[in-house]
């Protein structure tokens, strides 16, 4: 039995041996890039199909109010001009961060199916790989749908000019799979993000619900001429674009937080 009076020292010892445990150190916070500054469009390569790179015909993407926008004000009749424009750095791992909005009316001479339809383009090949007269990069495609006011039309579904992707455990050859989204028919902003983890997993994400979910991104299919890799080979990462395709639409944000440092 220890005596009473060395009882206060053992009590002194034990507390010195066991020390309260540390509190855990608070997480870093998330640094999100803002892809887009909301002033001017100088880190951004433009090329439109028909024309040469860097040559943004008839003004097609601009800055308006703090966002960044296609516009066809300057056009008297599309003619097949799709659009992209390419942030200048390419990314492998992310999460991708998209606020758009559909106004106004389809310039005469677009396509039906291009009624109220963009998209972000990504894992997307070089835009100095594109040729004067090639529509859509080779890439994985976020497809941006607007309603009609009547139907279900899905927003956030996949495209994939060029590629191929892996869901469910088959290979996927067809063009385009639609998602779960709701429909949005009117004007109203919509927030679409995309999780990407290189040639893995990919998600896309509208309004906070994740609406579609793939992996193994491939080359395949439909390619330009002389294009240099073959079929099959892995999309492990690239460059992110928007689409002009003949509606008008708004962006009031892109921004991109970095998962691969």
């Amino acid at each position: 039995m220890v005596p009473r009076i060395l009882l206060p020292l053992l009590l002194l010892l034990l507390i010195a041996c066991n020390p309260s445990p540390k509190k855990p150190a608070a997480s870093e916070p998330e640094t999100w890039i803002q892809l887009f500054n909301g002033k001017d469009l100088d880190d951004w390569i433009i090329k439109i199909n028909k024309h040469p790179l860097g040559e943004n015909f008839n003004n097609t993407f601009r800055v308006r109010d703090g966002m960044m926008v296609t516009s066809y004000d300057a056009y008297e009749n599309f003619d097949g001009e799709f659009g992209h424009i390419f942030y200048k750095t390419p990314f492998s791992h992310y999460k991708l961060r998209v606020e758009y909005r559909i106004v106004g009316e389809q310039v005469p001479g677009g396509a039906g199916w291009a009624y109220r339809n963009s998209g972000v383009m990504f894992h997307a090949r070089p835009p100095e790989e594109m040729l004067v007269d090639q529509e859509f990069p080779v890439s994985l495609e976020a497809q941006f749908l607007g309603g009609s006011g009547e139907g279900e039309r899905p927003t956030g579904n996949l495209c994939t000019p060029g590629t191929h992707v892996v869901i469910g455990g088959e290979l996927v050859t067809r063009h385009c799979t639609n998602s779960t989204s709701a429909t949005y028919h009117g004007e109203e902003w919509v927030r679409f993000e995309l999780v990407v983890y290189g040639d893995s997993l990919i998600h896309h994400i509208v309004e906070g619900d994740t609406v579609l979910t793939y992996s193994k991104p491939r080359i395949g299919g439909e390619l330009p001429e002389g294009f240099p890799l073959p079929e099959g080979t892995p999309v492990t990462s690239g460059y992110i674009a928007l689409q002009a395709e003949s509606h008008p639409f708004e962006f009031r944000k892109v921004e991109l937080l970095d998962l691969s440092r």
